[in-house]
């Protein structure tokens, strides 16, 4: 029986950006970002408050996503895909533990804190996920997409 919460774990540190949709008035928008996570699986971002999907998402705090390394034509495929909620992080405390997932997984240093706090620098996002899939074609011919247990939510 494949452990869907152990396999996202183990996948999550091979890929350092992820697919993030956004949605304003009907009309779709997506982009790639870097991204960190923490233990409880949320996952963290910095972008400008210009970006697209920035001003979106502070209208709409809905998001989806995927996190996916890329595949070959016939080769077995894996990926993360996500829904949830996203802000942008105002608090002393989640901005430090945003900072740090960030400045371990992606190797940045203090700069950003500083960068942070510029009107036009990059802030930090949180994204509390709701719900998490993983599609396989590792464990299961053909490819399956489970959703972890601890995520589901009624639709």
């Amino acid at each position: 029986m494949l452990d869907i919460e152990k396999t996202i774990r183990e996948y999550l540190p091979q890929v350092v950006h992820m697919s993030l949709a956004t949605c304003r008035d009907n009309h779709p928008w997506v982009c790639e970002v870097h991204f960190a996570y923490d233990d409880e699986l949320n996952l963290y971002f910095r972008s400008t408050l210009n970006r697209r999907h920035s001003q979106e998402l502070l209208e709409n705090p809905c998001v989806s996503g995927n996190i996916i390394t890329q595949h070959f034509l016939n080769q077995k495929v894996r990926g993360v895909y996500f829904e949830g909620t996203a802000k942008l992080i105002e608090s002393d405390e989640e901005l430090n533990i945003a900072f740090n997932a960030i400045k371990e997984r992606l190797h940045l240093d203090e700069e950003i804190l500083v960068d942070a706090h510029k009107e036009d620098g990059h802030k930090f996002f949180k994204l509390s996920v709701t719900n998490f899939y993983l599609f396989d074609s590792y464990t299961s011919n053909p490819s399956q997409k489970y959703q972890l247990e601890w995520s589901k939510r009624a639709l």
